[in-house]
C-alpha cells in the first residue's frame, strides 16, 4: 500500500481548496503548513487529485466489505453501499449490512415461491375484491344520486328564494308608486287649499263690496220712504253729495306700489310707522310711511321699502308665496310665514336673522307671544310649532288636529289656541303633551280664532256660516253667532260708553 504523508495531504487540501474559489482559506492553508518551502512539484498534480483520491478510497472500501463474504455469492449478490456509510461505518459493520441484503434476498425468493402455490387462494380473494368493489361503486352511485336530488333541491330552493324576491321587489315598487301617488294627491291638496285660501280672500272682498252697496241701497230706500211718508216733515237730503266710497279724495290715499302679484296680508309696526306686506311674488316688503298728509308725502319722493326675498334663483316660485306675517311686540323682529313650509325672522331693516325649517307643509298663520321669546306656527301639515327664538330651534310640535292648521293665537305667554279644517279648536300649553281643552261644535272649517284681551273669552268663526264664543269654564259655547253667510276673519274691538 502506498503512504501519504502529512505535506502531501496538506497540498492536496490546498489545491482543492484553491480550485474551489476559497483563496484566502488556502492562502491561510498554505502559509500555515509552510507549503512554499515543500518540495513537491504542483505541474505534476493533476486537478480535482484530492477529490479522485477520495472517490477511489471508498469505492476500495467498498470492494473490500464485498470481497470478503463467500466468493460464490459475488456475482449474484454483489451491491454499492451507500457512501456515508462507507466513510462512517469499518469493514465489520459494512460485513454485516451486505450479509443482512443477501437475507432479505433469499426471503423475497422464498416469498416468490409461496406466491405460485397461493394463486387459486389469491384469485378466489380478488373476486372477493371485486365483489367487494362493486357493492363500494354501488354505494358510491347511489350517494351520487343522493348529491344530485340535493343540488336539485337546492336549485329549486334558489329558485323559490329568486321569486320572493321578485315579489318584494315588486310590493315595494307598489309601495313607492303608492307614496308618490299619495305625495302627488298631497300636492294637489295644498294647490287646493291654497286656492281655497285665495278665493276666501276674493270672496271676502266681494262680501265688502256688497256690503257697502247693501248700505247705499238701504240709505236710498229710506230717503224714498221718508219722502212718500205722511207725518213729521222728513229730513233734508244732499242728493249731490258724493257716495260713500267716494268720500276719501284721492289726494288722501297712498298707492305702495313694488309687489309684482297679489298681496296676501300686511301689518302695521307697534311702535313706528312701519308696514309690513306678503305677496304672492316671494317677497315681503317694509314701508316706511311718514306721518301727515299722503300729498306732503308724496312731494318728499318715492317711498323708502325694504324688500325681503324668499328666493335665491326664480322669482316666481309659487312654493315661496308669503302666505302670513307678524311683528313682535317691540316692532324690532318681523316674522314671515311661506308655502315652502319655512317660517323666517326679519330685522325691521329688512336683515334675515334667522329661518325656522320644521314644517312639512305651507305656513298659514305664524304669531308673536307678548313677550316676544316665542314663535308659534300654524301648517298645512295638521301640526302646530312654538319656536325658541334666543336658540333658533323648535321648542315643541304639536301634533293634534287631523287636517290643516289654518289659524293659532296667543292666550299668554305660554298657552295658545289652534283651529283646522278638521272643524275642532284645541287648547295648549307649552310643555304638556296633551291639549288643556278641546271645543267641538263647529261644523264646517274653522278659519280663525282670536282671544279676548283678559285670555277668558275665545271666538271663532267658521265655513258654517257662525261666529261662537267660548269659555274655558265650561264645554259648548257661550254664544253661537248665525247671521253670516260665510265668516272668513274674527277680531275683538274695545269701545266706551
Amino acid at each position: 500500500m502506498i503512504n501519504m504523508n502529512s505535506q502531501e495531504l496538506n497540498y492536496l487540501v490546498y489545491r482543492y481548496l484553491h480550485e474551489s474559489g476559497f483563496t484566502h482559506t488556502a492562502f491561510t492553508l498554505g502559509y500555515e503548513a509552510a507549503l512554499n518551502k515543500s518540495t513537491i512539484d504542483g505541474n505534476l498534480v493533476p486537478p480535482g487529485a484530492l477529490v479522485t483520491f477520495v472517490r477511489k478510497g471508498i469505492q476500495y472500501l467498498e470492494l473490500e466489505a464485498n470481497l470478503s463474504c463467500n466468493d460464490s455469492d459475488i456475482d449474484e449478490d454483489f451491491s454499492f453501499i451507500q457512501p456515508i456509510d462507507l466513510i462512517t461505518k469499518n469493514v465489520y459493520e459494512l460485513q454485516q449490512m451486505i450479509n443482512e441484503k443477501k437475507q432479505n434476498a433469499q426471503k423475497a425468493k422464498t416469498r416468490e415461491k409461496n406466491k405460485g402455490n397461493r394463486e387459486p387462494e389469491q384469485e378466489h380473494s380478488r373476486e372477493k375484491d371485486k365483489e367487494s368493489s362493486r357493492e363500494k361503486e354501488k354505494e358510491i352511485e347511489q350517494e351520487h344520486v343522493r348529491e344530485r336530488e340535493k343540488e336539485r333541491q337546492r336549485v329549486r330552493e334558489r329558485e323559490r328564494e329568486k321569486k320572493m324576491e321578485i315579489e318584494i321587489h315588486q310590493e315595494r315598487e307598489k309601495e313607492k308608486q303608492i307614496r308618490d301617488k299619495e305625495r302627488e294627491l298631497e300636492r294637489e291638496k295644498v294647490e287646493r287649499e291654497k286656492d281655497k285660501a285665495k278665493q276666501k280672500e276674493k270672496e271676502k272682498k266681494n262680501e265688502d263690496l256688497d256690503d257697502a252697496h247693501r248700505e247705499e241701497d238701504k240709505t236710498q230706500v229710506k230717503q224714498e220712504e221718508n219722502a212718500t211718508t205722511e207725518g213729521p216733515e222728513p229730513m233734508e237730503v244732499d242728493n249731490n253729495s258724493t257716495p260713500l266710497s267716494s268720500l276719501i279724495p284721492n289726494s288722501d290715499v297712498t298707492v305702495l306700489e313694488g309687489h309684482t302679484s297679489e298681496v296676501f296680508v300686511c301689518a302695521w309696526s307697534p311702535t313706528g310707522s312701519l308696514l309690513a306686506s306678503g305677496s304672492g311674488d316671494s317677497t315681503a316688503r317694509i314701508w316706511t310711511v311718514g306721518d301727515g298728509p299722503c300729498s306732503s308725502n308724496s312731494q318728499k319722493g318715492p317711498l323708502d321699502v325694504a324688500v325681503l326675498k324668499h328666493y335665491r334663483g326664480r322669482t316666481n316660485d309659487k312654493s315661496k308665496d308669503v302666505t302670513t306675517l307678524d311683528w313682535n311686540s317691540e316692532g324690532t323682529l318681523l316674522a314671515t310665514g311661506s308655502y315652502d313650509g319655512q317660517a323666517r325672522i326679519w330685522s325691521k331693516d329688512g336683515e334675515l336673522v334667522n329661518t325656522l325649517a320644521k314644517h312639512k307643509g305651507p305656513i298659514f298663520s305664524l304669531k308673536w307671544n307678548k313677550k316676544g321669546d316665542y314663535l308659534l306656527s300654524g301648517s298645512v301639515d295638521k301640526t302646530a310649532i312654538v319656536w325658541d327664538i334666543k336658540t333658533g330651534e323648535w321648542k315643541q310640535q304639536f301634533e293634534f288636529h287631523a287636517a290643516p292648521t289654518l289659524d293659532v293665537d296667543w292666550r299668554n305667554n305660554v298657552s295658545f289656541a289652534t283651529c283646522s279644517t278638521d272643524n275642532m279648536i284645541y287648547v295648549c300649553k307649552v310643555g304638556d303633551n296633551r291639549p288643556v281643552k278641546t271645543f267641538a261644535g263647529h261644523q264646517g272649517e274653522v278659519n280663525a280664532i282670536k282671544w279676548d284681551p283678559t285670555g277668558t273669552l275665545l271666538a271663532s268663526c267658521s265655513d258654517d256660516s257662525t261666529a261662537k264664543i267660548w269659555s274655558l269654564k265650561q264645554d259648548t259655547c257661550l254664544h253661537d253667532l248665525k247671521e253670516h253667510t260665510k265668516v272668513h276673519r274674527i277680531k275683538y274691538f274695545s269701545y266706551i260708553l
